[in-house]
């Protein structure tokens, strides 16, 4: 690493770019690739770029370039080799996925591929990935099956929350509210489904909680508040929903109710990833939403938020506030960052020893959390229940923790 890049931090900036440094260094394991050999290193980021009014695939963008270029300011890795985004639209349909992982697998060069916010699409790339030995990190996907997967050995790393802890912590948040009677409206998706799944293994060892009422929400549905009266009616006291941005269209339609109507809605955070807020409007004034999050710019160290900001400004950004999806941008960035390790543990480019490696990391401090580490053999998990919190939204569109 020049002193060049260094210098461009302050006093406790440097020390964090120093530590990641001394943790590449440390994590050597092998003789690194021939510095002769300079092809870049290629990161697949298959997500849903063209889906409408979504921003989450374009948030693990910002994020995995951010770290990207700050690996390639501090020498690349291997000797020299830089590392290089390959972007892929799933759409959010399966299909799609499965042909771009397909494509994706073949490129030379190719280590590793990110996945995106649709659980539906990775459960139907775990073929492939198992195929053709790709180390995949799931950076928004919360859905069990994804890492709890049939692969020996398994290929799939997650830096997200998981349903399994997710539902839980969701269902004791309204606890705490008082609120123990609850509606729970899901997506008819695997998400959903593991959602369900999850809720009803919770709530068989948990005390003073009770699922008084489910419902599913299907993608052609314009109306919601037809399964919010069922459930109400059934004397749900808080409607816990597992969606994308159609739950603002049961926001719109509970706004126009009489305030005693109103429950409180405790969202998963599938609604950060899209523009929940603007089809929301003003409605969000009228109704009592809370958003579950992993992250956030808010509370994240100051020193590693400006340092963030700072590679993340040759990319448009100017102030955090500015970003759309955080949880995102932050998971994003810190699984290119443990890539990075992996990769130069490895001293290879060669996936499986990549996937080796990842189980193998050292202790390393990302934006998220303090990993130590992010993984081993008995667990691809990087997130626990530590790192989950709700947010509101305030008046600018901005996810505040409460």
């Amino acid at each position: 690493m020049s002193m060049a890049v260094v210098n461009k931090f302050s006093d406790k900036q440097r020390r964090h770019v120093i530590q990641y440094a001394a943790a590449l260094l440390a994590a050597t394991a092998l003789p690194t690739a021939s510095s002769a050999d300079k092809a870049p290193l290629l990161i697949g980021v298959d997500a849903e770029f063209g889906l409408l009014r979504s921003t989450s695939a374009q948030a693990i963008q910002l994020g995995a370039q951010a770290a990207v270029n700050e690996i390639n300011a501090a020498g690349g890795l291997l000797g020299g080799r830089s590392l290089q985004l390959v972007l892929r639209d799933n759409h959010s349909v399966p299909a799609r996925g499965v042909e771009n992982l397909r494509q994706l697998a073949a490129m030379p060069g190719l280590v590793a591929v990110l996945g995106g916010r649709f659980s539906p699409v990775i459960l139907e790339q775990l073929p492939l990935i198992a195929e053709h030995q790709i180390p995949f990190m799931a950076l928004w996907s919360s859905a069990e099956k994804i890492v709890r997967n049939e692969m020996r050995p398994n290929y799939v790393f997650r830096v997200s929350l998981r349903d399994s802890i997710a539902m839980p912590f969701l269902l004791e948040q309204a606890k705490k509210r008082g609120l123990t009677r609850i509606g729970l409206l899901l997506s008819n998706t695997a998400w959903g489904r593991s959602n369900l799944d999850a809720a009803e293994r919770y709530l068989r060892s948990a005390r003073g909680l009770s699922i008084v009422a489910s419902s599913w929400i299907n993608w052609a549905d314009t109306s919601l508040i037809s399964k919010y009266r069922g459930m109400t009616a059934a004397g749900a006291q808080t409607i816990v929903v597992v969606a994308n941005d159609e739950s603002a269209i049961l926001v719109r339609e509970m706004a126009a109710l009489p305030p005693a109507q109103r429950v409180p809605l405790i969202l998963h955070w599938g609604a950060a990833g899209g523009e929940f807020f603007e089809q929301a409007g003003s409605a969000l004034r009228e109704v009592d939403v809370s958003v579950l999050q992993t992250f956030s710019f808010f509370t994240a160290d100051p020193s590693l938020r400006t340092q963030f900001l700072q590679s993340a400004a040759p990319l448009g950004v100017k102030r955090f506030e500015d970003i759309r999806s955080a949880v995102g941008v932050a998971h994003a960035y810190d699984a290119v960052h443990l890539l990075a390790l992996a990769i130069t543990k490895a001293g290879s480019a060669e996936r499986a020893r990549i996937r080796d490696a990842l189980e193998h990391l050292p202790a390393w401090r990302g934006l998220v959390k303090s990993y130590r580490p992010a993984f081993s053999p008995a667990s691809h998990e990087a997130l626990s229940s530590d790192e989950l919190l709700m947010a509101r939204y305030r008046a600018d569109g901005l996810l505040v923790p409460l």
